[in-house]
């Protein structure tokens, strides 16, 4: 998500980078340099010798197949001849022999060792590069750029190994103006990204068919109905999603429906709105609603900042259970740039949750009209 965020959906996890070859052979050399002047100092210099014996596993765990086999070769090398030049008391023979038996066995274990680790680490870079391309085309990449809008933001799910959380966002050019949409689904861990994968699929494809924003709300419903109905048969609970579905276009009004998500904020010549929304009940519960689903409406002027968030950023809470205020932090950071704002609310709210860090998957939008506004 460009420059305002640690991490971004799809992002391919890079594997670890080896120390070169030079740095290898003067870490080794510069080593046995002075495990041997020590040992000469102190007149053991054979027993000292031990200390090399644990290089070829240092070696295995950071460098490569073949520097680890350098490693080993050279403190076998050393360690042999140290023992057959030096300390020639003949009661002294076995020890020596165990050292170089130990040194050579461990030499050995180092090397099978960085074999099986690198072997791992490429099934495991290969695993993650694959999910991170679906990701890719799940989540997209922020920014997000249509003939209406630029959307940029932050996306960090609560653990930071996942590429994908249960919040969710989207933003489709359809014939209709642009569709933006935010959502968070009741739960977490992995559990709650099929929900989420099928309301995104849902939006994708009835965001280019429905001409009206109900129409399109229902269509992302009926996904969650069909999710929910699936999941009973293998097992899984039942989800419902917080949502958010904007409408933009040409004019100076947008369209909202709000699914009983967060409230979105307007930015704009140096002041903070809080909007009132009528909130709906969450997708998947629409048949529990007693009213239809309704559009709202809100002005959005040019030069303006929608900030729309999930409520892993509203209910983030301090070590005394207080809540992150919001309203003061955007009062706080108001005059930032729209790129720099979402990463700069993530980070003060971490810093304000403090020992408790991150408590939920957080998702940080802002949008502005495209310049041919």
């Amino acid at each position: 998500m460009s420059g305002s965020r640690r991490k971004r959906p799809g992002d391919a996890f890079d594997a670890i980078e080896p120390p070169g070859d030079a740095e290898v052979v003067v870490g080794v050399v510069s080593v046995t340099v002075l495990v041997e002047a020590l040992g000469v100092l102190s007149g053991s210099e054979v027993w000292l010798l031990g200390l090399l014996v644990f290089l070829p596993g240092a070696a295995s765990a950071l460098g490569t197949v073949r520097q680890t086999t350098f490693v080993a070769v050279w403190t076998t090398v050393v360690v042999t001849v140290t023992v057959l030049l030096r300390d020639r008391e003949a009661g002294h023979w076995f020890d020596r022999l165990l050292l170089v038996l130990f040194t050579l066995g461990l030499a050995a274990i180092s090397v099978y060792g960085c074999h099986r680790r690198i072997r791992r680490e490429e099934a495991m870079l290969r695993l993650r590069s694959t999910a991170a391309a679906m990701q890719r085309h799940i989540l997209h990449p922020l920014p997000l750029v249509t003939d209406d809008v630029l959307v940029n933001g932050v996306y960090e799910p609560l653990q930071e190994d996942r590429l994908v959380g249960g919040d969710i966002y989207d933003v489709v050019a359809s014939p209709f103006g642009t569709r933006v949409l935010i959502g968070d689904v009741q739960g977490k861990g992995l559990t709650a990204v099929g929900a989420a994968f099928a309301v995104i699929g849902a939006f994708r494809e009835a965001a280019h068919r429905e001409p009206t924003l109900t129409a399109l709300v229902d269509a992302l419903d009926a996904a969650v109905v069909r999710h929910n109905s699936y999941a009973t048969h293998t097992g899984d609970d039942e989800r419902f999603v917080t949502a958010l579905v904007l409408g933009v276009d040409a004019e100076m009004e947008v369209q909202a429906v709000n699914c009983g998500h967060v409230l979105p904020y307007v930015l704009y010549d140096g002041k903070v709105s809080a909007l009132d929304l009528e909130a709906g009940v969450p997708l998947g519960l629409a048949e529990l609603a007693a009213e239809p689903t309704t559009v709202g409406w809100f002005d959005f002027p040019v030069g303006a900042t929608l900030l729309l968030s999930t409520d892993g950023l509203t209910e983030t809470r301090s070590a005394d259970g207080t809540f992150y205020p919001v309203d003061e932090a955007l009062t706080k950071y108001v005059d930032f740039s729209p790129t720099e704002l979402p990463q700069a609310l993530h980070e003060d709210a971490r810093t304000f949750a403090g020992p408790n860090g991150q408590q939920d998957d957080v998702a940080v939008l802002t949008v502005r009209r495209s310049r041919r506004h």
